[in-house]
């Protein structure tokens, strides 16, 4: 039973919309164009709460950079701030525009944090190392071949071309993050388009190497992402890992969450296809 107590504050949450004005993909029930509705009646109902924000989850768009035209206009009705993931489908557009999707949707760094009342949120790049995001000719792409080809070699189901990794940069600011927010009594809130957990085709290349990272730890709370739109859920050692559902997916049926930062637990609640749950904090 969760206890009236009054949450510390809430915050919004979708994942991969995922627009285009596209025909739907009947084979995997994802109608890309019926998002900008979907995104529309989350956000009318996100307004109707007191939310210290909303995040993204990547894959605001399915692919072309005038769906960037028509989509973000429905994020100008939100009355909460608002903060971006980019996710794989965010970069299927034409090669000269790869280097401009961050800042397309106000993002200086694709990766970043920011603190609200004694929690940190970390937003990572899942795309840093990868076939689609960097330039054509950038040595992240190689490096992103060598990391698919050892998993391949090793027989995990993610080596996927629509996966990726954060750089060395970007780990070593992760790390570096994870202990400044350890010394300042903060909770940690892990953000990425990509899972790392439980184990899944669609889990980020770099997978084991975010977990080990994590492991040492135990002010990490919680890891959500989106990306595989089936959804999933898994935890260890007391850290929770939330794959949020695709809105994209399915005709009439949306999925968002609210979530409820506790004292001692997350609640958090299902829109659509999302599920509920409460997550105890210890």
């Amino acid at each position: 039973m969760s206890s009236p107590s009054a949450p510390l504050f809430r915050f919004g949450v979708v994942a991969d919309p995922q627009y285009a004005a596209l025909e739907p993909n009947l084979e995997l029930d994802r109608y890309p164009a019926k998002s900008l509705d979907k995104l529309g009646e989350a956000i009318t109902e996100f307004n109707r709460h007191d939310l210290a924000f909303v995040v993204t989850l990547g894959d605001i768009i399915d692919r072309h950079w005038e769906s960037f035209n028509d989509i973000l206009p429905v994020y100008e009705t939100l009355r909460h701030e608002r903060y971006f993931l980019l996710g794989n489908h965010d970069f299927a557009v034409a090669p000269e525009h790869l280097a401009k999707v961050a800042n397309r949707v106000g993002l200086s760094s694709a990766y970043y944090d920011f603190t609200h009342a004694g929690y940190r949120f970390i937003a990572l790049d899942g795309n840093d190392v990868s076939l689609f995001a960097p330039p054509e000719g950038d040595p992240r792409r190689d490096e992103a071949k060598a990391l698919m080809k050892a998993l391949h070699d090793a027989g995990a189901p993610n080596s996927q071309r629509w996966n990726g990794a954060v750089s060395d940069t970007q780990y070593a600011w992760l790390a570096a993050k994870l202990n400044e927010a350890k010394t300042a009594g903060e909770k940690v809130v892990i953000m990425n388009h990509y899972p790392i957990f439980p184990k899944n085709s669609h889990n980020a290349l770099d997978s084991e190497r975010l977990l080990a990272l994590l492991s040492g730890h135990d002010h990490v709370v919680a890891y959500l992402n989106g990306h595989n739109h089936a959804g999933n859920f898994g935890v260890i050692d007391g850290t929770y890992f939330v794959n949020f559902k695709g809105m994209v997916d399915t005709e009439d049926n949306s999925a968002y969450a609210i979530v409820g930062v506790y004292e001692d637990r997350l609640e958090i609640t299902g829109f659509g296809r999302e599920e509920s749950r409460v997550l105890s904090l210890s």
